[in-house]
């Protein structure tokens, strides 16, 4: 049975199931007349010829609420891949661009950027921030929306709930946040579920109630990759560049907006897009790549609010998450037997202990690197030193259609 529960600084908005999606829909197609919606769409090649991205074209063909749709190309440099992507998003129309961070027209602006003094990034956190960029060059869009383009599920309505809550004239909140359930015949979100969730308990058990530790607690999956924004808060963000990228959002959104202008969405649905490995004996790959860069950026976060991390604090984050973790296996244990899903309890103890080595590396590695690596930087930032920077962008996406379309 849904809930009403108002945990946190930020505001929860349920699924009670009481609204028709088709007078939601209705209302958001009127609320984007005063407030246009721009959403950015990263893909890789694997992504762009897999069934659900065709499948999200199709949906966002029939969504008249969207003004314009940026598919972010990144991590191919082929031809091919590019011609396969035009070709699935035809059906979006002059509402769809595609923009190929990795063609020659791309790779020519990075070089740019980085003769600029600008970080280039990679991956994920490069494609959303490129998507950003070339958002901005038109001031009229108000909300840009952010989701992954590997969603298997996908339906338009999704992006309904998660739009509304800007554009609604009755709101006044600067950014949304994604939550659902990860789960088919059992659950998934490992990192979110057994590291992230544990990890920020054992962390305040450390550090305290200190706030930006409440404030990402009170998300109820903070690692979701759906997220909408004012255009002014996109325009501030940095972005990292790397899988702490959706923690590093959050804390950015903390610092430059308030709590209260901030809420979590409930998308009323079982939600399943590809499975990352744990990749146990390699933590170069997989879930462990990810929980490294997570915890890594966490620590770096708490430092630059002045929150003093030591070895022996680390030591004891690390025992902590541990006995948290464990007590989480519990209480999943029973919830997945309620709800009749399948649950591997040994597998699960190995993720943790996987993941409590993560906690142990990642604070070995913040230790003899507390800086790191910058974030992208603002984009307020950029187009102050480069003013064309996102038309440039713009015509790199119709030169690149015209040459290779």
């Amino acid at each position: 049975m849904p809930d009403f529960a108002q945990n946190g600084p930020i505001t929860t908005i349920h699924d009670l199931g009481t609204a028709r999606p088709e007078r939601l829909e209705e209302q958001l197609v009127d609320a984007a007349t005063g407030a246009p919606i721009g959403v950015v769409i990263p893909v890789t090649a694997a992504d762009m010829r897999a069934t659900p991205f065709t499948t999200i074209v199709d949906e966002l063909s029939k969504a008249e609420f969207v003004d314009t749709a940026v598919v972010v190309l990144n991590q191919s440099d082929s031809v091919d891949d590019y011609r396969h992507a035009s070709a699935v998003m035809a059906p979006m129309g002059q509402r769809g661009h595609l923009l190929w961070t990795d063609g020659p027209r791309g790779r020519s602006i990075e070089a740019e950027l980085v003769d600029a003094g600008f970080v280039a990034g990679a991956g994920k956190g490069r494609a959303v921030w490129t998507g950003i960029g070339y958002l901005l060059a038109d001031p009229s869009l108000s909300v840009f929306a952010l989701h992954d383009g590997d969603i298997v599920d996908y339906d338009r309505h999704l992006l309904v709930r998660l739009c509304l809550p800007l554009t609604h004239p009755a709101f006044s909140f600067d950014f949304a946040k994604a939550y659902y359930a990860r789960a088919s015949d059992r659950m998934y979100g490992r990192v979110a579920r057994l590291l992230l969730t544990p990890l920020l308990q054992a962390l305040r058990s450390v550090f305290g109630e200190e706030e930006l530790l409440v404030f990402l607690g009170s998300f109820r999956y903070p690692l979701a990759g759906e997220s909408v924004f004012t255009a002014s808060l996109a325009r501030a963000n940095r972005v990292p560049g790397h899988w702490g990228l959706e923690i590093g959002t959050l804390s950015e959104v903390f610092r430059n907006t308030s709590a209260k202008r901030c809420c979590q969405v409930d998308l009323g649905r079982s939600y399943d897009h590809k499975h990352q490995p744990l990749s146990l004996d390699d933590p170069g790959r997989g879930l462990l790549r990810m929980a490294d860069d997570i915890i890594v950026t966490l620590y770096r976060t708490l430092a630059s609010r002045g929150v003093v991390i030591d070895e022996a604090r680390l030591v004891s984050v690390r025992s902590a998450y541990l006995r948290a973790a464990q007590d989480a296996i519990r209480q999943y244990s029973a919830d997945a037997v309620m709800n009749g899903l399948l649950y591997d309890r040994h597998g699960e103890e190995e993720a943790i202990e996987g993941f409590a080595e993560a906690v142990g590396r990642s604070g070995t590695r913040f230790v003899n690197d507390p800086i790191g690596e910058a974030a992208l930087p603002t984009w307020a930032r950029v187009i102050d030193a480069i003013p064309d920077i996102s038309v440039r962008l713009r015509a790199m996406a119709s030169d690149d259609a015209t040459e290779f379309g």
